[in-house]
């Protein structure tokens, strides 16, 4: 599965990106192996994902989401706290960094 994904940083901001495993990506992000972006913005944390079968389909919603102005990003996040699915995973993946 591969996934577009949005983080929040400790300064407010918002990061996309893609891969192939959230958490394995989330960890890298955290432990600063991740974008050089996230590097001084850290901790972060997963506050939406979207799944995709294929690595293109995730690398170009990867790309709407950096297209997107901050407010459409937000307005995105709040509509994934109403969906049951995208909650579990994002809690899922956020749970599994602290540990």
């Amino acid at each position: 599965m591969n996934y577009a994904y949005l983080l929040l940083c400790v300064d407010g901001s918002l990061y996309a990106g893609w891969t192939n495993d959230l958490r394995r990506r989330l960890h890298a992000h955290n432990e600063g192996h991740g974008a050089k972006y996230t590097r001084g913005r850290r901790p972060v944390r997963l506050v939406y994902a979207e799944a995709f079968a294929a690595k293109e389909e995730a690398q170009k919603r990867e790309c709407q989401f950096k297209k997107m102005k901050r407010q459409e990003r937000l307005s995105l996040i709040r509509a994934g706290q109403d969906n049951a699915v995208i909650t579990a995973l994002i809690e899922a993946v956020n749970a599994g960094e602290l540990e």
